[in-house]
């Protein structure tokens, strides 16, 4: 552990820990909610805040199950050896900014897991190689499931129905933008960031009205476009007899009574309806809620013109339609004045045969490769480190282009690959496809 220090903000003062040249705040509430509530942005702390331990995480299937055995792949490379919390109260953010620095980009990261799952201090994601070359690094919980995307209709209040987690995921940014400058960072340079799940918030929340503001660049990896092409939100009266047959689960007669069960029942009732249903997976997402998302919001006409990064693995889920979808989406922007970068990871990590799997670029780009098990080698780290000094370039610039990387132009024809010699070059399709129907990379 670090020094204790202490810093004072607009929402109050906060003691985090203060090491070799950097900072970290963890575990800092951003808002508060009861179950299926919109968040209430916490505007002052009161008393000194105690920044120094990571707070609990949304419910989720390993708060009842061991993860080493319902989800051991995922176990294996982001979780073994850490203890996490769990709780409804899950609205809290982690801080790792540089020392003595001002007016510091921001990356704020969201992270994925279908909205069903995850968390913001897994080993893979750590913001200290960040903070160590001046960008502020954050990441965030959400309510997920069950508690942060029930939609049942009844539940409508104030013109919008549902999403519980993408208006928390609103809420932190709106406490980053009031507070991040007592932590050296500059509110009007954000760049918002997330991985599968996150990539689909993130580019919900760019062409959102309540969005508007909160940030300044995109980074979107293995999920940007999903949600405007071939997962497109439902309407909540269409998840109406799915939330219907989690009321019965649950043994109570009403949505209202479902409110008051305790989180394993709720949780439960809820996996059992899934289980029952093939296409519930379409029934625990964002929803046309009528405020974030609505009828035309997520056209692909409706992309704002920020500077945007796209990315994919070689062997992520279904690669080929992210593929597909990667490339219409940076087509749509090909007239904007600023450009969308769009990058291909190619490199098959060592250690076993799963190939280049979903997420894993995530290690690379946060230079975590430390923090995981796979004998990596010389390679491995001269990509990681492309890649993490690509992110920074982009957080400071809003162009990625950078020294170690070969020039690299908007576009979706022509994605730089990150391998084992890094080019600008044609998707591999032939991969792609093959990688789809025989794909060992995609765990669940």
């Amino acid at each position: 552990m670090g020094e204790k220090i202490k810093i004072s903000a607009e929402s109050g003062e906060f003691e985090g820990l203060k090491f070799e040249n950097y900072l970290e705040f963890r575990g800092i509430k951003y808002a508060r909610a009861s179950r299926w509530e919109y968040p209430e942005i916490i505007e002052n702390h009161g008393s000194i805040y105690d920044a120094c331990n990571f707070g609990a995480c949304s419910y989720q299937r390993r708060s009842f199950e061991d993860d080493e055995k319902c989800n051991a792949f995922y176990h294996r490379e982001f979780r073994k050896g850490i203890e996490f919390t769990y709780s409804e109260d899950c609205l809290f953010l982690n801080i790792w900014a540089p020392e003595n620095k001002k007016d510091c980009p921001v990356i704020v990261y969201i992270h994925g897991g279908s909205f069903t799952g995850g968390s913001s201090n897994e080993g893979h994601i750590s913001g200290k190689r960040f903070a160590l070359d001046g960008v502020i690094f954050i990441s965030l919980n959400y309510r997920l499931g069950p508690f942060g995307f029930c939609s049942h209709p009844e539940l409508t209040a104030d013109g919008a129905c549902g999403n519980f987690g993408l208006f928390d995921q609103i809420a932190a940014l709106k406490w980053i933008k009031r507070n991040i400058s007592a932590f050296g960072g500059n509110p009007e340079k954000i760049t918002l960031m997330g991985q599968s799940a996150g990539a689909l918030s993130v580019d919900i929340l760019l062409s959102s009205d309540e969005g508007k503001g909160l940030f300044s660049s995109a980074v979107m990896l293995s999920g940007a476009g999903l949600q405007r092409t071939v997962a497109k939100p439902e309407a909540p009266e269409k998840t109406r007899k799915f939330w219907d047959k989690i009321v019965k689960n649950a043994g109570v007669g009403s949505v209202g009574e479902l409110k008051e069960v305790d989180e394993k029942t709720l949780f439960y009732a809820w996996s059992d309806a899934c289980k029952a249903d093939k296409m519930s997976f379409l029934h625990t997402m964002p929803v046309k809620d009528g405020k974030i998302i609505t009828d035309n919001s997520l056209s692909l006409n409706t992309i704002p013109d920020l500077p945007i990064i796209l990315g994919v693995t070689v062997t992520d889920m279904m690669p080929v339609v992210l593929e597909a979808v990667t490339k219409k989406y940076a087509e749509k922007c090909k007239n904007h004045k600023n450009a969308c970068y769009v990058y291909n990871f190619d490199r098959l990590l060592p250690g076993d045969n799963s190939g280049a799997w979903h997420g894993c670029d995530l290690l690379y780009a946060f230079s975590t490769l430390e923090n995981n098990w796979r004998p990596f080698e010389k390679t491995d780290f001269e990509i990681s480190k492309k890649m993490h000094d690509m992110l920074c370039a982009f957080a400071f610039t809003g162009n990625p282009n950078c020294e170690g990387i070969p020039r690299w132009e908007g576009g979706g024809k022509k994605p730089l690959h990150f391998c084992e010699n890094t080019y600008v070059g044609k998707w591999r399709t032939d991969r792609f496809l093959r990688n789809t129907f025989g794909n060992k990379g995609a765990k669940f």
